[in-house]
């Protein structure tokens, strides 16, 4: 499992609802410690007896936020290293830094035998290492959170929208389907967006601006890979990788 944002009940009725079991979740990877990534790892993890795997400053950075109201047991806790591979149960995981306004941010790059799916959310921008790691990718989940404009006009205050458009922010749709243009491999199968913001941008123009994006340097969703929104609050079908 990667993140735990959303609440205990919540998370066990969608288990429940695709005819899976909490038991099945042998470990729980952490991006970051803001509290709609963190909010129920320490329930998740007490309950069920899962390690949970960051990087110290993540840790730290949970054991700091209110938000998370039963922190992680110690004996629980697993400290991962950027850009050291770790053997965790069948997967080969390695986390790697992504800009954001966090304690400390993670993306995380997991293989199992010639598979490899990779993670890049809460990101403010693409580095050349975030890049190395797309290349590398047959199957992505990005973030798409905001289109500029969108966010320009709408009703955040300055301040907030400075943050999210800045370089510790939020990645934008047009910056996403760049990243795509620039770092999309033939091993590339399916990418899926992700954190799509509520007020500032919307599934259809996500999908619509970046299939625009990669069209003009002829590469066509839904052919050279396939292209998908997730949800932001409900679950998302279930995808067999492996």
């Amino acid at each position: 499992m990667i993140d735990c944002g959303v609440g205990v009940r919540s998370l066990k009725k969608s288990f429940h609802n695709y005819g899976l079991q909490m038991q099945m979740v042998h470990n729980i990877l952490i991006t970051h410690d803001h509290a709609d990534h963190v909010k129920s790892v320490g329930s998740i993890s007490g309950d069920l007896r899962l390690p949970v795997y960051t990087t110290s400053e993540v840790h730290a950075g949970i054991s700091r936020n209110w938000c998370v109201r039963r922190k992680i047991d110690h004996e629980l806790a697993r400290e991962l290293v950027k850009n050291e591979e770790v053997q965790i149960g069948e997967f080969y995981v390695t986390p790697f830094t992504v800009p954001h306004d966090s304690s400390d941010c993670v993306g995380y790059s997991i293989r199992h035998d010639d598979i490899c799916f990779t993670l890049v959310t809460d990101c403010g921008h693409i580095t050349d290492e975030i890049a190395h790691y797309v290349s590398i990718s047959n199957y992505l989940v990005i973030e798409a959170n905001h289109e500029p404009g969108k966010l320009a006009s709408g009703p955040y205050p300055l301040h907030l929208k400075e943050r999210i458009g800045g370089p510790n922010g939020h990645l934008s749709n047009e910056a996403c389907a760049n990243t795509l243009v620039d770092n999309a491999s033939p091993c590339l199968r399916h990418v899926w967006l992700c954190h799509l913001s509520d007020e500032n941008n919307h599934p259809e123009l996500a999908k619509k601006t970046i299939k625009s994006v990669l069209r003009d340097k002829g590469i066509i969703a839904g052919k050279d890979f396939m292209l998908d929104v997730l949800k932001r609050k409900t679950p998302s079908e279930v995808f067999n990788l492996i």
